[in-house]
């Protein structure tokens, strides 16, 4: 892991493969960091024939922070106020333009998931030129009349979290088990992430700043509309942070995208559906290499 310099912050990143081949940039979502994409399915593609990038979004992981903007009025941010906001998600897609540039990637595929693929698509619809392929997994258009949350994961959201190290991935826990799925939550291997994700970097300002960023950022509806590259969009039909209707608002905005979703899957993306969405990417990059 090392630092690039982009977009005047500094951003840290990983790579798995070999740099000639086709460049995928992994795009992760609110308060997660790089290391919330497991390194298997990180080399799994990479041994797919392409070059891999994962990396902290700015006020995440070992990324530059902004906490000398404090911490924003989510409730004004809500309203349309943005005049606490630190950046918008236009600021986080030319972060990824921005390291694009640092690591001499003249164009990407690009992957996001949850606030991940909301920087994604804006990357997209501004940089249209430097992507090959977008999956946009478990976000939404920005419309808010699709892809909200419900209001047991507002209730949950609004909590106060932990007050030491023990209290906090105790509140970071329960708060992956809420969003995820009876079905597919995996009770150890959350606490391994959100363990080791604490110990790495503890930055709960930093989370609330990202969520401000999504809240005052524009809908994309009308820049969606206008992608002509080849688009997958993944959705979990049983997602209560991100409701699918976000996933199909998304697929029905950008022309010729195609739809993968998965019954009883919430907002997560578990092993068991790795190999599904891993062959679904790699077709989507397949329509992307065949394009006339």
């Amino acid at each position: 892991m090392t630092k690039a310099q982009a977009n005047g912050i500094d951003i840290e990143f990983d790579v798995f493969g070999d740099r000639e081949n086709p460049a995928i940039i992994l795009i992760m979502g609110l308060g997660a960091q790089m290391i919330a994409w497991p390194v298997k399915m990180c080399n799994e593609l990479a041994e797919s024939g392409f070059f891999v990038v994962r990396f902290d979004n700015r006020d995440c992981g070992l990324s530059t922070k902004f906490d000398s903007f404090g911490v924003p009025n989510i409730f004004a941010g809500m309203a349309g106020d943005a005049s606490t906001a630190a950046y918008s998600l236009i600021d986080m897609a030319d972060d990824v333009v921005g390291l694009m540039d640092f690591l001499e990637v003249k164009a990407a595929h690009v992957v996001g998931i949850s606030m991940g693929g909301m920087i994604a698509q804006q990357a997209v619809i501004d940089h249209p030129k430097r992507f090959m392929s977008l999956c946009s997994i478990m976000a939404n258009t920005g419309a808010t009349n699709v892809g909200q949350p419900s209001p047991e994961i507002i209730t949950a959201l609004l909590k106060p979290g932990g007050r030491d190290r023990e209290t906090s991935i105790a509140a970071e826990l329960e708060m992956s088990r809420v969003i995820s799925s009876e079905r597919y939550f995996d009770r150890e291997k959350a606490l391994e992430l959100v363990t080791r994700s604490y110990d790495r970097c503890f930055s709960p300002d930093g989370m609330i700043r990202q969520l401000m960023a999504i809240l005052v950022s524009p809908e994309r509806t009308k820049g969606l509309e206008k992608i002509a590259l080849p688009t997958l969009v993944i959705h979990g039909l049983a997602d209560k942070l991100v409701d699918p209707s976000g996933g199909y608002a998304t697929a029905s905005a950008i022309p010729d995208s195609k739809i993968l979703t998965f019954e009883g899957m919430a907002h997560e993306l578990p092993e068991a559906v790795w190999r599904e969405v891993r062959d679904a990417i790699h077709e989507n990059i397949f329509r992307a290499a065949n394009r006339p």
